[in-house]
């Protein structure tokens, strides 16, 4: 029977002891490494498999970290955490206290740039690499990106800027025709053609000015190093093209790439997912979403749907279904995805543009220019709002409602359950006649019977849940649920205000003038938030009412479930308690 070969190395340096005859076995103990701690703890699965071979390659032939190793997005970074001090440590992966899901510069040394977003690493290793140049240090700089991540604009730019540059850049392209969802656009199709030999025009990378080799299999561990070798010799900007196949060594995650992409607990054998029951369960925001749009879009033809790569994660995969030629997936794409609805708006279209809150921060001049300077009516549907749990700071859709706030023309409203996310879409495709962010939060809501018949939501006008006399919380969105709890069998009065922007300015001096405290409960930041809104109009109107602002702090928050999070910072049920009661 073989030695255990992981078992001894924790670091690059042990790694490199091996012979390469060895590796094709400590490939596959990486693997199964993986797979034990994630059928358990969860984590982004697919995407680590698939590149487990070139994952070892590059630290076993480049130094790192002297050389400089950035995986663009991280999904597929965990066996290079695992390879690089980490492995004891793997099983808090995510989980409050322990290691980041994503490659994190604090977190190691290994950890050369800070991920989490898409298509970063051409850019971020181009400046690396011009650091060394103008500090005269030999390095390596290597960008691993995914061919999904490929095809976004700041990836074009990158490749572009470091084409007409002798920086010391290998970008290593692991293709494996799925990001999320399955890539998609005319640089898929063209990729397809180089691997199958039928592309007849001109190699667009070598156009660029990069140095082109491949495509080559990305589960030979002896080819990849006997290329990367090669590789080291040539001076400039190089492109290596790996061909992979995401999941690979679970059959079900080779067969089910989307669904294996972050499956949940799983069973470490077999394969198969755990799955629990949803009967009795309130659905999935993304889902009501998903449904809404397509009941509406049966009668009101003019709706379309854009995602940028999240048809399945934000649920427009069932409008993709029913109606496949009026939506979109754009890929990794949030700035055309925006941009794209503009014009649509333009010619009378009703676009529901649905992009998760952490990602439309990269289209936030889209949104300013493009759309609200404009006056068109782009109903954004903004996912993931709030915290979002295990994938941490990079992730949480917590800074909307400030980065909104302060557009003008632009309306915004955040739902407390699942009825009215459903009336709030009903209201805005009768046609607003302006844009509207509508922001929801991810997971499940609190309201099993939500399909109810549709009503229309008066634009700007806030609605009072529990009647009482002493302090007044005013709230935001669903975080409302949790304040509802908190003021059970209380004298407390709780106003949800639905809209950031209109404020309902008769609902608030009908508050300001009947309750001396006031605290205001958002899951957005506390600067520049709602409270923010809350204690601007105080200050407009002259009144001198003690506000509370409750929220998430000024600082990034970390990783953990939701239910963690929010105690963390106090926006739990028992911490929301205390904090009354002090009152």
């Amino acid at each position: 029977m073989q030695n255990n070969l992981l078992e001894h190395i924790n670091s690059p340096k042990e790694l490199r002891n091996l012979t390469i005859e060895q590796l094709p076995q400590l490939a596959k103990e990486l693997r199964d490494f993986i797979i034990n701690v994630i059928a358990t703890k969860e984590g982004h699965l697919g995407a680590s498999l698939g590149v487990t071979e070139l994952t070892i390659a590059l630290h076993y032939v480049f130094n790192t970290p002297i050389d400089q190793l950035i995986w663009d997005v991280g999904h597929q970074a965990y066996g290079h955490k695992i390879l690089t001090d980490r492995k004891n440590v793997f099983n808090t992966n995510r989980q409050l206290g322990g290691i980041s899901g994503f490659p994190k510069r604090s977190e190691s040394i290994y950890d050369t740039f800070g991920v989490g977003h898409s298509s970063t690493s051409i850019s971020a290793a181009l400046g690396m690499a011009i650091a060394s140049q103008l500090k005269d240090e030999d390095k390596h700089h290597i960008a691993v990106i995914g061919d999904a991540s490929i095809a976004s604009g700041m990836a074009f730019e990158g490749l572009n800027h470091a084409g007409v540059t002798n920086a010391n850049l290998l970008v290593i392209l692991n293709d494996n025709a799925i990001g999320i969802d399955p890539s998609v656009g005319a640089l898929k199709q063209y990729l397809t053609n180089v691997k199958k030999g039928t592309q007849k025009q001109d190699n667009i990378f070598e156009a660029l000015n990069f140095n082109y080799s491949g495509p080559i299999d990305g589960h030979d561990i002896v080819v990849i190093i006997k290329e990367l070798e090669r590789l080291k010799t040539i001076k400039g900007p190089k492109f290596l093209h790996v061909i992979t196949t995401k999941g690979k060594g679970l059959k079900q995650a080779e067969e089910n790439q989307v669904k294996y992409h972050a499956p949940g607990k799983f069973d470490a054998k077999t394969g198969d997912l755990i799955i629990k029951s949803n009967l009795s369960q309130p659905p999935k925001y993304q889902d009501v979403f998903g449904h809404t749009i397509v009941e509406l879009a049966k009668n009101n033809k003019n709706i379309v749907g854009i995602t940028p790569a999240m048809p399945t994660g934000s649920s427009l995969k069932f409008m993709m279904d029913a109606f496949p030629d009026r939506a979109f997936d754009v890929g990794i794409a949030e700035q055309h995805a925006v941009t794209l609805a503009a014009g649509m708006a333009t010619q009378g279209l009703i676009p529901f543009c649905n992009v998760y809150s952490t990602f439309l921060q990269r289209a936030y001049d889209q949104v300013i220019h493009d759309v609200a300077l404009q006056n068109l009516p782009v109903i954004f549907c903004l996912d993931r709002a709030g915290l979002v749990g295990e994938d941490g700071a990079t992730h949480h859709g917590v800074f909307d409602l400030a980065y909104l706030r302060c557009i003008p023309n632009l309306i915004i409203f955040a739902p407390r359950n699942e009825i009215e996310l459903r009336n709030i879409m009903y209201t805005a495709q009768l046609g607003i006649e302006a844009p509207i962010a509508i922001r929801y939060p991810r997971g499940r809501g609190v309201t099993i019977d939500w399909k109810q018949p549709f009503e229309t939501i008066e634009i700007g006008k806030g609605v009072q849940l529990k009647s009482g006399k002493d302090i007044a919380i005013l709230s935001l969105g669903s975080i409302s649920k949790n304040i509802t709890k908190a003021i059970d069998n209380t004298t407390v009065t709780h106003f949800d205000l639905r809209f950031l922007k209109p404020l309902d300015e008769d609902l608030l001096h009908t508050i300001f003038n009947s309750y001396n405290h006031i605290i205001t409960v958002e899951d957005g930041t506390v600067k520049g938030g709602f409270g923010s809104a809350i204690t601007e109009f105080s200050a407009k109107h002259n009144y001198k009412n003690n506000i509370d602002i409750l929220g998430i702090p000024d600082t990034f928050i970390e990783h953990g479930t939701i239910d963690q999070l929010q105690k963390q910072i106090g926006l739990d049920v028992e911490s929301l308690v205390l904090k009354i009661n002090k009152e």
